[in-house]
């Protein structure tokens, strides 16, 4: 029974990063809005960081039986797997809650809360 414990908590674990990219690609990003920004030329952004990533990776971690190729490969997998969340998410019909991080705007503008003492 240990064994069986340990070898799920192992599973899970790994299993974890995967859950965790594809919970902010469903959940955080707004693929309505995405969609249109890689399809009017966002793509090539997309792919650029694709090859520095790989390119980067390859470098932190040289190995012989790694090169840039396996690294490349593993990037592109992870960049698929975001891009089948945002199809999903549109199959689905969901969509983050919007957040706005602009100030609310004031009704009242001439007490703008500084402290001025009005004569």
């Amino acid at each position: 029974m240990t064994n069986v414990l340990s070898v799920t908590g192992q599973l899970l674990l790994m299993l974890l990063p995967l859950a965790l990219w594809c919970a902010w690609w469903l959940l955080c990003v707004d693929w309505k809005k995405a969609w249109p920004v890689l399809s009017a030329g966002g793509w090539v952004s997309v792919l650029l960081l694709m090859l520095v990533v790989a390119l980067a990776w390859s470098r932190i971690f040289p190995r012989p039986s790694f090169n840039f190729w396996w690294q490349l490969g593993g990037v592109t997998a992870w960049t698929l797997v975001a891009l089948f969340c945002g199809w999903l998410q549109g199959k689905l019909g969901w969509a983050p809650p919007a957040i706005s991080f602009e100030p609310p705007a004031h009704a009242d503008h001439h007490h703008h809360g500084h402290g001025h003492a009005h004569h």
